[in-house]
């Protein structure tokens, strides 16, 4: 089972050096954050870009990694 997430923030001082990623943010040359899952199976988060119709996976982040997560409250 996978949640959907918001905003993820990577880094251990979320306000002076994290890095903040939030879906529909621009990124990449033009590709937009498309989603953020945990992937609970092995506890990892996953962000996909979009750009031209075409998703891919684009960044993978573990859990031992210090993490700020917002979850996506829309149902």
């Amino acid at each position: 089972m996978s949640k959907v997430v918001r905003k993820i923030s990577i880094g251990s001082d979320y306000k002076n050096d994290a890095m903040h990623y939030s879906v529909g943010q621009s990124v990449y040359g033009g590709h937009e954050i498309k989603a953020i899952l945990l992937e609970e199976k092995d506890m990892s988060y996953n962000i996909y870009i979009k750009k031209n119709n075409e998703t891919m996976p684009w960044k993978k982040f573990n859990s031992n990694m210090a993490i700020s997560v917002e979850y996506d409250l829309e149902y």
